[in-house]
């Protein structure tokens, strides 16, 4: 079973009135509405929900009793109406999370950036992961977020991992350390907003991606005792409320908990007792609540049946499952799996126990009773307000990072290079989180603005032409690394538009030449040619603004890149 909640020590440190509206509102329960509390909704904008069919919000909330909430895209007034909504219609209040690891964007779409993880460790300046976590927590909250599915913890030791690779804040645990918890000292600034960090037991040891395969961190448990262990041991002590589980093995740690484990047995820390209840409950005295990660993902749905996972997940020791497939099937799942004793009425309590402690420890009941607890129209003002975009201002100018400037080519201005041949590296388009399509626009804009005179050049043709005739018409070279995606490749690197394209930098010996990454700071393993690389962490106007400064001489690059931007290639380095 594991260790039970002490709701009065910490991360909780309840009140007695507190913890007796906790179990007053428990024995009230029937055993759909405890079911309930376990799942975490997702919504959509434009559908009623991720699973839910016809249902309405209200429909949602009576019929499958959801414990927590979470939801995808919307303007800030569009999300704020939809939370409202789904707080009115609760009998209990809700958890309602959002995804804010670089600031208020996580919450809706025109919130403000700050910096990315990335960005914060190049600025060296905890002061940047301070203000994207209070930026996060500001305008998250005036939407009616009481809950941070961030920031994220994990090492980025491996740098083909694109998963991490801009949501790491270092390569090193003391890195992390620091940049996280000056985020999380950020968020805490405003009231009753809850810290989530993630991904237990860590990501960022290999390449592969969760939501495609499992997850395997190989550290032996000595390495991961003095790395990941060290992370969250610290930000257990400093009283973290909440864990995401990710669905990651860690089989030497598992194995040596649990000597009887062959490979076959090993599951993601999701499904493992071993890691929940015995290194993180247990070893490491994490008091708190322990939610697991998207359950659509390859990790969760490759390890077993979903309807042996779904109340698995809890029986090892997750309080809260988050995402329905489909929410008649999984709400019968659980129940089932709480009827045959999967999950047991003692760990089934514990588990609503601690998500009702996080809802006591916000007073949502308090708030829901004094008709406090639903957000105005005037909370909205401080999303995108001027001091947010100082900051974002400022954590651009002390993070945009020259890697490398080998020909001493800059600056590059358009009074010495006025003709630029501009090649646009795109990344997935049409997916979850894909590359923008008013980047290029938002780039020629403003270097035409700054005098430039700016060519396009079209990458679907292999025809380079004669490169005298390239030196005559182009003064300088500029190419844009617009590479993101989400869930689709287990990795993102550079994918040419055609076999040998004319946008490959064959060009840096015939003009000078600057490449600039909008997001991935790896990509000088693709092109260990160029000669000047710049990782820019960011595609906003902000960002576009400073990095054009930044060629042309008008502001010095103060952002420092760390070892893994080399790629472990000595040529990226030339």
């Amino acid at each position: 079973m594991g260790r039970l909640v002490d709701l009065s020590a910490k991360p909780y440190y309840l009140s007695a009135e507190q913890i007796q509206w906790v179990e007053n509102t428990l024995a009230d329960m029937i055993d759909e509405e405890k079911v309930g509390q376990l799942f975490t909704n997702l919504f959509f904008f434009g559908k009623d929900t991720f699973s839910g069919g016809e249902l309405t919000s209200e429909q949602i909330l009576a019929k499958y009793h959801i414990g927590g909430a979470r939801y995808h895209g919307g303007q800030s007034p569009q999300v704020q109406a939809l939370l409202n909504d789904l707080q009115r219609h609760s009998r209990i209040p809700l958890l309602i999370a959002a995804n804010c690891d670089s600031g208020g964007n996580g919450a809706c779409s025109d919130g403000t950036y700050i910096a990315s993880a990335a960005q914060c460790e190049a600025s060296r300046d905890p002061q940047v992961a301070y203000h994207a976590g209070l930026v996060s927590a500001r305008e998250a909250s005036a939407l009616g977020v009481n809950v941070n599915f961030d920031p994220c913890v994990d090492i980025l030791f491996n740098w083909r991992n694109t998963i991490v690779n801009t949501r790491a804040y270092g390569t090193n645990a003391d890195d992390v350390i620091k940049y996280s918890s000056a985020y999380i000292e950020g968020y805490r600034s405003v009231p009753d907003m809850i810290t989530c960090i993630k991904h237990f037991p860590g990501d960022g040891t290999e390449e592969r991606d969760q939501h495609l395969v499992l997850g395997v961190n190989e550290l032996s448990p000595e390495e991961w005792d003095a790395s990941f262990g060290r992370v969250y041991r610290h930000h257990i002590e400093n009283g973290v409320e909440m864990i995401m589980a990710g669905h990651i093995a860690l089989p030497y740690y598992q194995k040596r908990l649990n000597p009887t484990l062959q490979d076959q047995d090993i599951l993601p820390a999701t499904l493992a007792e071993e890691l929940l209840q015995g290194l993180l409950k247990e070893q490491l005295g994490f008091n708190g609540m322990i939610i697991t990660d998207a359950s659509h993902m390859l990790g969760m749905s490759s390890a077993m049946r979903r309807e042996d996972y779904v109340p698995g997940a809890i029986a090892a020791g997750c309080d809260m499952f988050l995402f329905f497939n489909d929410m008649e099937e999984d709400f019968t799942f659980m129940l089932n799996g709480v009827r045959r004793g999967v999950i047991t009425p003692e760990r089934l309590n514990d588990a609503v126990r601690r998500v009702l402690g996080l809802k006591a420890k916000l007073n949502l009941h308090t708030k829901q009773a004094a008709g406090t607890l639903l957000k105005t129209e005037a909370d909205l003002a401080v999303i995108g307000c001027k001091e947010h975009l100082q900051m974002r201002a400022d954590a651009a100018d002390k993070g945009i990072t020259l890697v490398k400037n080998s020909f001493n080519q800059l600056p590059i201005r358009p009074e010495t290079h006025r003709r630029l041949r501009l090649y646009y590296l795109q990344g997935e388009v049409g997916g979850i989180v894909a590359a923008g399509s008013k980047v290029l626009d938002n780039f020629v804009a403003e270097l035409t603005r700054r005098g430039f005179e700016v060519t396009v050049n079209d990458g679907n043709s292999r025809i380079k032409g004669r490169t005298l005739q390239y030196r005559e018409e182009v003064d300088a070279a500029l190419i844009l690394a617009d590479i993101v995606g989400y869930g689709a490749e287990n990795n993102y690197r550079i994918r040419w538009k055609t076999a040998m394209s004319n946008e490959c930098p064959w060009y840096v010996h015939e003009v000078p030449t600057v490449m600039v990454s909008l997001n991935f700071t790896t990509h000088l393993h693709d092109a260990t040619m160029v000669k000047c690389y710049i990782n820019a962490y960011n595609s906003n106007m902000e960002i576009i603004r400073q990095v054009v400064d930044k060629i042309m001489g008008e502001s010095e690059f103060k952002g420092t890149p760390n070892d893994l931007v080399w790629a472990d290639k000595w040529q990226a380095k030339l």
